[in-house]
């Protein structure tokens, strides 16, 4: 039962390119499971998007909802759209035609779709104007909008500083924490930068970033604020970062980012990144934690090598859920009518990140399979779910 999605939308899209020719895409939203809330889950824009891509992403979000302790449901949603090299006319034009068919399926207690991979803050005020002409309706029907109309702040921020508090609660079990820690992290993108960023609030120093074409180590320490600038304002490559900083060295090939000895490592980048190959590199050089803040960035040997060779191991569908959490508690500032403080709703997510910790970790040691934090997500997050399908007749 918990397999088989409620429900599964596909639609055709079509809008006029600048040529004005006519482009034709397809649209999807699979509302996967309801047990414990509207359904939520981002909508990505790629064209690796298909069906097959976006049930298995719905199906993990169940779960990863599900440990938050809110109450939302899971679905994914998306199109075989590239928003690169597109003109900002064409995008709006692409997501008004999107929300065309979407806005029949969502509301604030029905479904409620975020962003995810090609869809951000941009993509999301497109889509949340047509809505709004569709429907004459204002209500948290998207998350990620902007601050003025209905956001929420630490959005941004959140999954990257989720994914450290999660790391930190994981080291306070060996009477540890970041504190004085040296931690590698791949990627440049929203979640490297904000894990960075928290690193430093938690007396640790990141040291690496990466991007597709290399990696960049800075021995004193990631300079956040050039990080910022080159990755959020200009949209340069991280080559650029070893230019601007005098000692940080840039090295081709991002794979090589697992050579630099450190304490904590966090893969930030795409899945798939940390191969057996890098998780023994690591090992050698005696890392301590590993800690996912991408979307299942080990590969299941990798993660069975760290396991058995000691390494604390942080899933992604534990460690990485800040973002949903805040979007589930921007839903929550919508129905109020309120707009909490960046600090408030930093301290809500900290709490939200040590419960999962929790619920993982006594799931692990309650089923047979004490230490192991993948097992204990999993079932955590299976079990609450289970267990309001069951009591409402397996709805």
């Amino acid at each position: 039962r918990i397999l088989a999605p409620e429900r599964t939308m596909m639609f055709r899209v079509v809008y006029m390119s600048d040529g004005g020719e006519p482009c034709v895409h397809t649209g999807y939203r699979i509302e996967f499971n309801s047990a414990l809330g509207p359904y939520k889950g981002g909508l990505r824009f790629h064209p690796s998007v298909n069906l097959g891509v976006l049930k298995f992403l719905g199906f993990e979000q169940i779960f990863k909802n599900s440990l938050t302790g809110l109450n939302i449901g899971g679905a994914k949603g998306g199109a075989n759209f590239d928003p690169k090299g597109k003109s900002d006319g064409e995008i709006m034009r692409f997501c008004q035609a999107f929300m065309l068919e979407l806005h029949r399926l969502i509301s604030s207690n029905t479904d409620v779709p975020a962003g995810d991979i090609g869809v951000g803050g941009r993509e999301i005020g497109y889509m949340y104007g047509a809505y709004k002409k569709l429907t004459r309706r204002f209500d948290g029907a998207l998350t990620g909008k902007g601050l003025s109309w209905g956001g929420s702040l630490a959005r941004t921020e959140a999954t990257g500083y989720g994914s450290v508090y999660f790391a930190n609660e994981m080291l306070a079990t060996r009477v540890d924490s970041l504190h004085g820690k040296i931690c590698t992290i791949s990627g440049a993108g929203n979640v490297a930068i904000y894990t960075a960023e928290k690193l430093y609030q938690m007396q640790a120093k990141p040291v690496t970033v990466s991007d597709s074409t290399g990696f960049i180590y800075d021995a004193e320490g990631i300079d956040v604020a050039l990080l910022k600038d080159i990755k959020e304002v200009r949209r340069a490559r991280i080559k650029e970062y070893a230019a601007k900083r005098p000692g940080a060295e840039y090295h081709e090939g991002c794979a090589g980012v697992w050579t630099v000895k450190c304490d904590i490592a966090l893969p930030c980048a795409t899945q798939n990144e940390l191969s057996l190959e890098s998780a023994k590199t690591l090992v050698k050089n005696g890392v301590k934690a590993v800690g996912e803040g991408a979307n299942m960035p080990s590969t299941l040997d990798a993660i069975e090598y760290l396991q058995k060779n000691g390494v604390l191991f942080a899933p992604a569908k534990a460690a990485n859920a800040g973002g949903v959490s805040v979007s589930a508690l921007e839903m929550s500032q919508n129905s109020e009518r309120l707009a909490w403080t960046f600090e408030e709703v930093d301290q809500r997510l900290k709490r939200i990140m040590d419960n999962i910790y929790a619920q993982s970790k006594e799931a692990a040691e309650k089923y047979g399979a004490k230490g192991n934090l993948l097992a204990g997500a999993n079932m955590a997050g299976f079990v609450r779910v289970a267990q309001a399908m069951h009591a409402q007749g397996w709805v």
